[in-house]
């Protein structure tokens, strides 16, 4: 597939890097704002071409200019944001506006949170470093590459998306904003002190380690650079039960989840431990996900041979098989230094067909070539022919895994890579990282039976909360982006957009027996969505994380017609 080369161009061609940071993250902020503060509180009206909102709390009325309504909520914005002053409208910087949210969330909840406002700061530094980066790195010329390292602004609901441990110094090397690749260190680890699980060729071919009762263990340098004074580690490399080989070998391409890296050459993923907070969470492989990733592995392989024979041009990246260090009781070693293999594209890929990350294909200021405009740009322009494509890869996998066999996937925007025909069109849906797969019980209780229980608590969803997060993974975090990126090419197709969701979905219930959550979103109930403010708010895990209802356009008799 030959792309349209990117113009780079975001928000405004004649913005510098500071003004363009400014204006995403007081955009990103209102979208949180408005999704689980102001529109459950009624607190929020259109007003001509702008959008009003009230801190009723705070007695604070804002505005901002709309560049286009969504029929769930989630606008598109333009311009600054501007707080009334009795008379008069005074636009207002995101520092202010984050003051604002955070005084308000706390006459709200009655807690306080001394780090929203750094979280919310260090995220908008990283895009302004990020941007200034980039301006002058040699980016991918791969396509799948360059969609993997395009999210220079992450996710537009979540308070502070680019969030990360440390100064630009300690991250810029392994971002994978800035189109970085670096290889590994590896360290050569005596059998008696490793702890591993599953099929582990990809990740011997990888640097064989050349000793007699050795094995490899690959590092990521980032966490070799915060962990390789630990104590026992040290002991370990003094006494040669460790070896320290050094940097070596093939360059990794960090992929946008930052510790998951790509290596082109052998296709394989590996999916490291990094004691760094990105957006909510510190990014480590606890000891409960390596030996539950194995175990699912084993699981799911058939089960999802079956659902890529009955829905063609899917698959699932595999993760079959984990190593890490065992020294002592060590839960720090262990965690910190645990990788989890993970296979590669290629052997899913039909001749012709290229891999592009969802994210990118949906990324509302498009900074790669894997935009959803410029896709339709390669075919006929077709939006609803290339929607309907797309709807017909992703929906039926994802509900079938639910619906028939108790899995519950996490096909969010990072988790799916689409692949695409030489003229942009939809051709294969590939679904990978099993750490936010779980299982429903009732489905699963002999395989769950023979787990221990920390692997099997970990796995486990109960059928309304899998429900919950396969449909705000599935429609509003991934389905409604997509569309949202198709409608900013044309407002007037929403209602048709989200038509053939319905379509789409209804022709699945049919074919399924009427589940009756299907039947439910069929008739209009509320989408649930994912309440990342008001979880970074309470400083929780995201398992934690609560449900906001959405606006629902999928009700029979919701107006679906093109208007031009």
């Amino acid at each position: 597939m030959t792309v349209p080369s990117t113009t780079g161009a975001v928000l405004a061609t004649n913005d510098g890097p500071a003004r363009v940071a400014d204006a995403v993250t007081a955009h990103t902020l209102l979208n949180c704002l408005i999704r689980e503060v102001s529109a459950p509180e009624r607190q929020v009206t259109v007003d001509q071409d702008r959008l009003l909102l009230r801190l009723p709390r705070r007695d604070v009325l804002l505005r901002v200019l709309l560049r286009r309504i969504s029929l769930i909520g989630a606008h598109r914005f333009d311009g600054p944001v501007e707080r009334y002053d009795g008379g008069d409208w005074s636009a207002i910087g995101w520092h202010e506006l984050a003051g604002y949210i955070q005084e308000e969330l706390e006459l709200r909840t009655g807690v306080s949170n001394d780090e929203f406002l750094a979280q919310v700061s260090d995220s908008r530094d990283t895009i302004h470093t990020t941007l200034e980066r980039r301006a002058t790195a040699a980016l991918p010329q791969d396509p799948y590459l360059e969609s993997e390292q395009s999210l220079v602004f992450g996710h537009r609901f979540h308070p502070s998306p680019k969030s990360r441990t440390g100064d630009p110094e300690d991250w810029l090397d392994y971002g994978p904003e800035t189109g970085t690749r670096f290889p590994l260190r590896y360290l050569a680890v005596h059998r008696s002190l490793v702890r591993e699980e599953g099929d582990l060729s990809r990740l011997d071919a990888l640097h064989p380690s050349g000793r007699r009762d050795y094995v490899t263990l690959p590092v990521h340098p980032w966490q070799y650079r915060m962990l390789g004074d630990h104590p026992a580690l040290r002991e370990a490399l003094a006494a040669g039960s460790i070896v320290d080989t050094g940097v070596v070998g093939p360059a990794f391409v960090p992929t946008a989840s930052v510790r998951t890296l790509y290596q082109p050459d052998a296709d394989t993923f590996l999916k490291f431990s990094l004691n760094v907070r990105l957006t909510n969470c510190v990014r480590k492989n606890a000891a409960y996900e390596l030996a539950g990733a194995v175990a699912l592995n084993r699981l799911l392989g058939p089960v999802f041979g079956d659902i890529g024979h009955a829905h063609a041009g899917s698959a699932l990246l595999a993760e079959p098989g984990y190593r890490t260090l065992a020294l002592g009781d060590d839960l720090c070693l262990v965690e910190g230094f645990g990788v989890i293999v993970r296979t590669g594209l290629r052997e899913h890929l039909r001749p012709g067909v290229t891999p592009l990350l969802a994210a990118a294909i949906a990324d509302e200021h498009p900074t790669s070539p894997a935009h959803v405009s410029r896709l339709l740009a390669l075919g006929d322009g077709d939006a609803l022919t290339w929607w309907d494509a797309y709807l017909g890869l992703l929906l039926p996998p994802v509900l079938t895994a639910y619906f028939e066999h108790g899995i519950v996937l996490e096909p969010h925007l990072q988790n799916v890579v689409v692949g695409v025909s030489g003229d942009g069109t939809p051709a294969q849906v590939i679904f990978r990282d099993l750490e936010g797969t779980k299982l429903v019980p009732e489905h699963h209780r002999p395989f769950l039976a023979g787990l221990p229980e920390d692997v099997r608590t970990a796995m486990t969803h109960d059928a309304e909360r899998g429900w919950n997060r396969v449909a705000y993974c599935l429609l509003v975090n991934h389905t409604a982006e997509v569309l949202a990126a198709l409608a900013d090419t044309d407002p007037a197709l929403e209602p048709a957009l989200w038509g053939l969701v319905r379509d789409h979905l209804d022709a699945y219930s049919r074919g399924a027996g009427e589940p009756p959550r299907l039947r439910a979103l069929l008739s209009g109930v509320p989408l649930p969505a994912k309440a990342n403010l008001l979880l970074r708010w309470s400083r929780q895990a995201d398992r934690h994380a609560g449900y906001v209802p959405l606006p629902s356009p999928l009700g029979e008799g919701f107006p679906r017609e093109v208007t031009r």
